[in-house]
């Protein structure tokens, strides 16, 4: 089996400023979920982590060339990316590299320009109760996850209206203890790419925490892999043509530059 490899992407912004996520993330949500990779999927996987304050946010095209999947945690300072950035993330998807986007990422620009919509839902934060159920428990993402559904006893409410497009799949649908429900785990694709969205993740509980929640990221970085054939998703004009064909008209060559 061909070993993976992940860059893990954190803003790193609340862990440093916020007593709550400081408590629990002390070393960064990018360390938890790196360690839940590697304990997840052993010597299968290489994680590398990177930064918003790193030089060219850690995302540099070395880097990205060498990743087969990119999860990304964003929040405070959606704003502070660089469109350079943005746009080297976005062409490595088409080509083929996967994207985890997770819990408040979904404002994230990456996630906007890839869905090509507001991709805003309503919140609440009042420490409620997260059920999540597994509504297609034959997708590689729920694999080994127990019974039904799960819960998670405190947790930020996300819910519905959510502005995307309609995903390829929807894995999880949550119901929480206010009455909202949302979809909660979708996937996409774009170009050659994969994309998973997962809803909870919330900085002020210890949600990354969780064996199942760490399992299902897990999950997503291996469905998330470059499969496949080469892209070409860049348009070329083909000549001469692979079988013969005879001129039907004189072509105009002023009106196919580009």
């Amino acid at each position: 089996m061909k070993r993976l490899h992940v860059t893990v992407w954190n803003e790193f912004i609340h862990e440093r400023t916020a007593a709550r996520p400081m408590e629990i993330y002390p070393r960064g949500i990018h360390a938890v979920l790196a360690e839940a990779l590697r304990e997840q999927l052993g010597g299968a996987v290489d994680v590398r982590t990177a930064t918003l304050d790193q030089p060219e946010h850690g995302l540099s095209p070395d880097v990205l060339s060498q990743t087969d999947v990119l999860t990304w945690w964003g929040h405070a300072a959606h704003d502070r990316v660089s469109e350079a950035v943005v746009d080297r993330v976005h062409q490595r998807v088409l080509e083929g590299m996967g994207l985890l986007v997770l819990h408040s990422a979904h404002a994230s620009k990456i996630f906007r320009r890839l869905m090509g919509t507001s991709c805003m839902l309503r919140w609440r934060e009042a420490a409620e109760k997260e059920r999540i159920w597994t509504i297609d428990p034959s997708h590689p993402i729920a694999d080994g996850l127990e019974g039904e559904f799960f819960e998670l006893p405190h947790t930020e409410m996300y819910g519905e209206f959510f502005d995307i497009p309609q995903p390829a799949e929807i894995i999880f649908l949550s119901w929480y203890e206010g009455g909202e429900v949302f979809r909660s785990g979708c996937t996409f694709r774009r170009g050659k790419g994969k994309i998973f969205y997962f809803g909870p993740g919330h900085e002020t509980f210890p949600i990354y925490h969780d064996s199942r929640v760490r399992r299902i990221i897990a999950n997503a970085a291996r469905w998330a892999a470059p499969s496949g054939s080469p892209y070409f998703g860049e348009g070329r004009r083909i000549e001469p043509p692979l079988s013969p064909i005879a001129a039907k008209h004189e072509v105009d060559e002023s009106l196919h530059r580009k």
